[in-house]
């Protein structure tokens, strides 16, 4: 073979073979143009801002609730009871407040105050209602305690048959203080007792006795004084319901320091029955 059919060499890239750019690419698109952005989605930040904003909303209304309904139930209480309209009254409401409201009733309500006269009995009331009704009835269940202090613990034994002038109260007892006739002589006689409840009535259980400033023993007592010996050694109990509303049960009594301290078990449609609010009466 000779050098006369030699190969020949490829043209170099210059000016006159410029390199053609296809439009489009592969697509028939403009290979160089910048692929267009998509569209944020602004849904989830929408959502969480009316989340927030309804999560504000509602503790707005909560508050709000908390507010107001303590007033409303105190002018309730003071209407119902006949209360003075300067009466203290605490007001306290368990729970989230809006869904009971809507529903109509409210779960458990605190009701307290230091001093308040109910049927002539003086003293702090603390009182857990359950199922209060807003728009009328009664009331799932009620209780609470009373605290009252010597004086009004003295008014409570007017109607038992010792001989009471006055009360100390130091607990866990209640001592009571009076005198007794013998021969025409007045002696003075001094009763501890422990006090507690049976039945609903009063209970008073001796565990001392002073006469005439001595201490003497059951057996002392009625050898000396008889049948009133053997009523001052014997328990007592004393039916208080003619002095407290007909709503109202005594469930425990205790001595704590110098005030005594009444349990009750409140009658449910006490809220709707007029007749509850009245003193009770004994058998």
């Amino acid at each position: 073979m000779s050098d006369d059919n030699h190969t020949l060499p490829y043209p170099s890239a210059d000016s006159e073979h410029p390199t053609l750019v296809i439009p489009g690419g592969k697509d028939g698109g403009d290979a160089g143009a910048t692929p267009p952005k998509r569209a944020r989605k602004r849904w989830p930040w929408v959502l969480l801002i009316v989340v927030v904003v309804l999560a504000v909303l509602a503790v707005a209304a909560e508050l709000i609730a908390r507010a107001v309904l303590p007033g409303i139930v105190r002018g309730m209480v003071i209407e119902q009871l006949d209360l003075p309209a300067d009466q203290k009254l605490a007001v306290e409401a368990d729970g989230i407040l809006i869904p009971q409201l809507i529903g109509g009733t409210l779960d458990t309500l605190h009701l307290s105050t230091d001093s308040v006269t109910l049927e002539g009995v003086t003293g702090a009331v603390d009182v857990t209602a359950t199922g209060v009704p807003l728009r009328g009835g009664d009331l799932a269940s009620a209780s609470g305690s009373i605290r009252i202090d010597e004086s009004q613990f003295t008014s409570l034994l007017s109607n038992t048959e010792l001989p009471i002038d006055t009360v100390t109260l130091e607990s866990p007892n209640a001592t009571v203080a009076g005198s007794v006739s013998v021969l025409g002589l007045a002696i003075p006689v001094s009763l501890t007792v422990t006090p507690g409840v049976a039945e609903g009535d009063l209970e008073l259980t001796p565990v001392g006795l002073t006469v005439g400033g001595l201490e003497v023993d059951a057996d002392q007592v009625g050898s000396s004084l008889g049948a009133l010996g053997e009523q001052l050694t014997q328990t007592q109990r004393i039916c208080i319901a003619d002095q407290l509303p007909a709503g109202i049960t005594l469930t425990g009594l205790t001595i704590d320091g110098s005030e005594a301290v009444i349990d009750v078990d409140v009658d449910g449609a006490i809220a709707t029955d007029q007749t509850l609010l009245e003193k009770g009466t004994c058998p």
